[in-house]
């Protein structure tokens, strides 16, 4: 009892703040997964990442969002995305259940799923990412994982991390329109407004005078005037 005291203690310690912040460059973890074992650096390469992670395998919402990305797989490779799932049970558990995952897609229940998945099954990257919901247990009274999704840069530094509770299935459509931003923005002086899609009009950033605009963007900029009289509402092509 004291130790699962103490373990519990550690889980709502690390889960009153997130385990990793934006800019901070994500541990080269150690992990089994459904492909082996990997390096988390040495997985990545020179890719950009996506780790996200899973409550627990043999659930139903979790079910409908491996699919979900595993049909999306090839749209995550084209941005030169790198997947990778976690959740907190063995690789023996995440390869039966992949099984379900692919027929939940009407495919062949015998094709793997086309991106590993880390075995937490100690909770150990859990805690060091600060991804336990303290509020969602199991029958043993352990905390699951929450709905996390970290990007991951080519830097290795975290870019982006959402986080959905365990009764809330994630947009991965939306997960990819704003790895489309996030890819624009790191190497353009731009930002992308509200709703933005590819292929739209993006916002000079307000760090820019508008000399320094016109040289980078040839095309020149649009404003859109407010009642302030202040000129930082500023739209140009990507």
């Amino acid at each position: 009892m004291v130790a699962r005291a103490d373990y519990n203690a550690k889980v709502q310690r690390r889960t009153v703040m997130p385990g990793i912040l934006l800019g901070d460059v994500l541990p080269n973890f150690e992990a089994e997964t459904t492909i082996g074992k990997i390096k988390f650096h040495e997985f990545l390469g020179n890719s950009w990442g996506i780790l996200f992670s899973h409550p627990r395998d043999f659930t139903p919402v979790c079910t409908t969002e491996l699919a979900r990305t595993a049909k999306l797989h090839d749209e995550f490779k084209k941005r030169d995305v790198k997947m990778i799932a976690l959740s907190i049970d063995s690789v023996e558990d995440h390869r039966k259940w992949s099984e379900d995952i692919v027929s939940f897609n009407q495919d062949k229940a015998c094709c793997p799923v086309p991106f590993p998945i880390i075995a937490d099954d100690k909770r150990e990257l859990s805690v060091l990412l600060g991804m336990l919901d303290p509020d969602e247990r199991d029958k043993d009274g352990m905390p699951l994982t929450a709905r996390c999704v970290f990007v991951v840069g080519p830097d290795k530094r975290l870019k982006l991390s959402i986080l959905y509770p365990a009764t809330t299935g994630r947009n991965f459509d939306e997960i990819l329109r704003v790895i489309d931003s996030l890819q624009l923005t790191a190497t353009k002086k731009v930002a992308t407004p509200v709703d933005w899609k590819p292929g739209q009009e993006v916002m000079v950033i307000p760090s820019l005078s508008d000399e320094e605009a016109n040289k980078l963007f040839p095309a020149g900029f649009t404003l859109k005037e407010v009642p302030s009289g202040k000129k930082y509402i500023r739209y140009t092509k990507p």
